[in-house]
């Protein structure tokens, strides 16, 4: 047996799971944000705490910029002064 770090619990071997050095009952292990079910050791950790690698992990800590995080395109103006119109 082994103690769910989450549930505060003993679990028993047949449904634990180990993730980030610690035991967790299999639907315990989740991600912090989207709650979606993890597999252990194919997720990410900030801060002791497992995350999903996409989306979440990305959209919390991962780099701003194109389409990343809150930030979205780029949007960038023509400058009208530097083509020459036809008529």
């Amino acid at each position: 047996r082994g103690y769910c770090d989450n549930w505060k619990r003993d679990v028993f071997a047949n449904l634990k799971v180990r993730s980030m050095g610690r035991n967790w009952h299999r639907p315990c292990l989740r991600c912090e944000r989207c709650r979606k079910t993890l597999t252990p050791g194919a997720h990410a950790e900030h801060e002791g705490r497992p995350y999903c690698h996409v989306p979440c992990y990305g959209y919390l800590f991962g780099p701003k910029g194109v389409n990343i995080g809150n930030v979205g395109c780029y949007i960038y103006e023509k400058d009208e002064s530097t083509h020459s119109s036809r008529s």
